[in-house]
C-alpha cells in the first residue's frame, strides 16, 4: 500500500515508514545471502524483485554497516572486462545474544548474522543474587563467548529469559532489568519468561524441531513449561502461558511460593525433590548425589523418583488432553536422571492420556540442555522462527549496524542454528 492510499491523508508521509522499508529491504538482501550465499548484484536483483536505485540504497547500508562484504570475485572469465565480484555476509558481525537468567545461573548464547553460534557459556551464582550483579556477569559471559567491542555496536536485538511471567521479573519491573541491560548492552532488549524461550529453542531446533503442536516442561530450581500450538509460540494473556509449575496436584501439600498449596513446584522442583529424598532418610547433598544413587540402584531414590514422576505424568496427561500436543518434551537439570524419573512420568501419561492420542503422544528428553533458554532469546531477538509468525512479543525497532563497527575474532563452536523465516 502506497502512503497516498491512506483514506483521508493523501501524500501523508507516517515517521518511521521510509526507515521500515528500507529495513525491509535489507533484510531481503540479508536473507538471499544466507540461503544462497555470495551473489552478485545482479543475481541479487534477479532474485529479489527490487528496483536497482532501491537495491543500490540497501546495499550501501549493509555495506557501511559491515553487514555485507565484497567478496573475492570468481576465477572463471564472466564475458568482457573485469568478472562480476560478488557480496556476502560478513561472519564477523554479531547479530543477536540470548540471555538466561535462571535462579541460580545465567546463561548465554551469541550468533552472527550467518546463524553461526559464535559460542554459549555460563555460570551458576548463589540465590538471591542482585540484579546488578547478574547483569555485570552476563556481561562478561557474553564478552568471554563473542570478544572485543564490535558486539556492543552491531547488535540486532538481546533476547532475555526472566524468571516467572514477564509482569514480575523476580520482584523487580522488568523496566528496571531492561534499563540494567541496555546501560550494558546498549541493544534492543526484549524480555520473556525463561522457560518459554526453552520451549522456542526445543520446537525450533531440538527435540521438537519440525513438531507444530509441542508442550514443554522444565524440571529445575521452579517448574515451568512452554506451548507450541498450531506452529506459534503461545505466550497468553499477562504472558503467563506455561505456568506448569503452580498446577495443584496436593491439596494437603506445602505451600508454593505463588502463594498456592501443593503446586507442582512444591514436589517436582529440585529442592522438594532433595526435601523430600532427606525427609524420607537418604543421605546427600545435592542432586548429583541424589543421581549418582539412582543409578547405582538404591530403592528408597527410585521409590521418590517414581512417586514424583507419576504427579509429573498425571499433570502432563491433563494438559495433553486439553490442549492436545503430539510431542511433550521434558528439560531441566532434574530430567537428567533420565529414566528412573521419566519412566514412571511415561506411565502416567500413558494412563491418563484419553485414547485417541495416547498411541500417537511421544515424551522426549531435551536435547539443548541448559543453553536452551539463552538460544531461544537469539530465536526471539532474530524473529526469524517461524514459530514466532504471530507471537505477541514486539519486534525492536532498529537499523543497520553502526558503520563503525570492525572485525572480531568468534569464539568457534561448530554449531549453525536451522532458523527459517
Amino acid at each position: 500500500m502506497r502512503q497516498s492510499d491512506v483514506a483521508g491523508s493523501p501524500g501523508v508521509v507516517f515517521p518511521g515508514a521510509e526507515a521500515s522499508a528500507r529495513r525491509g529491504h535489507e533484510r531481503a538482501v540479508l536473507g538471499l545471502l544466507r540461503a544462497h550465499g555470495p551473489l552478485n548484484r545482479g543475481e541479487l536483483g534477479r532474485r529479489c524483485g527490487l528496483s536497482r536505485t532501491t537495491l543500490h540504497e540497501a546495499l550501501s547500508g549493509l555495506l557501511a554497516a559491515g553487514a555485507v562484504i565484497e567478496a573475492a570475485p570468481d576465477d572463471a572469465p564472466r564475458g568482457r572486462g573485469r568478472p562480476a565480484g560478488k557480496l556476502a555476509l560478513n561472519p564477523a558481525v554479531g547479530q543477536a545474544v540470548g540471555i538466561d537468567f535462571a535462579r541460580r545461573a545465567v546463561h548465554v548464547a551469541a550468533v552472527d548474522v550467518t546463524y553461526e553460534v559464535l559460542g554459549t557459556a555460563g555460570e551458576a551464582h548463589a540465590p538471591g543474587l542482585p540484579w546488578p550483579d547478574r547483569v555485570a556477569l552476563a556481561e562478561r559471559l557474553v564478552r568471554r563467548v563473542v570478544g572485543g567491542e564490535v558486539w556492543l555496536r552491531a547488535l540486532r536485538g538481546v533476547g532475555v529469559g526472566l524468571v516467572g511471567p514477564v509482569a514480575r521479573a523476580a520482584g523487580e519491573s522488568p523496566a528496571a532489568v531492561e534499563s540494567l541491560l541496555r546501560e550494558r548492552f546498549g541493544g534492543p532488549v526484549l524480555p520473556d519468561n525463561n522457560t518459554r524461550l526453552a520451549a522456542l529453542a526445543e520446537s525450533t531446533w531440538g527435540a521438537a524441531a519440525g513438531a507444530q503442536d509441542v508442550l514443554y516442561l522444565r524440571l529445575s530450581y521452579g517448574v515451568g513449561g512452554g506451548v507450541v500450538a498450531g506452529g506459534t509460540l503461545h505466550r497468553g494473556a499477562d504472558g503467563v502461558s506455561g505456568e506448569i509449575g503452580h498446577i495443584p496436584v496436593d491439596p494437603a501439600g506445602r505451600r508454593c511460593e505463588c502463594g498456592g498449596t501443593g503446586c507442582l513446584e512444591t514436589v517436582a522442583s529440585i529442592r522438594a525433590v532433595l526435601d523430600a529424598y532427606r525427609a524420607r532418610g537418604g543421605r546427600g547433598d545435592g542432586l548429583p548425589a541424589l543421581a549418582a544413587a539412582a543409578e547405582a540402584g538404591d530403592p528408597l531414590v527410585l521409590g521418590l523418583l517414581r512417586d514424583v514422576g507419576v504427579q509429573i505424568g498425571r499433570v502432563l496427561a491433563a494438559l495433553s488432553n486439553a490442549i492436545g500436543p503430539r510431542v511433550i518434551v521434558v528439560g531441566g537439570e532434574l530430567a537428567e536422571i533420565g529414566a528412573p524419573l521419566l519412566g514412571p512420568v511415561q506411565e502416567a501419561l500413558h494412563a491418563g492420556a484419553v485414547p485417541i492420542s495416547r498411541h500417537r503422544l511421544t515424551l522426549r528428553r531435551a536435547a539443548l540442555g541448559d543453553v536452551a533458554g539463552a538460544l531461544g532469546g537469539v530465536a526471539l531477538a532474530m524473529g526469524e522462527s517461524p514459530l514466532l509468525s504471530r507471537y505477541a512479543a514486539a519486534e525492536p525497532e532498529t537499523g543497520p549496524a553502526d558503520p563503525r563497527a570492525g572485525g572480531y575474532e568468534a569464539v568457534p563452536a561448530g554449531r549453525r542454528l536451522a532458523l527459517t523465516g
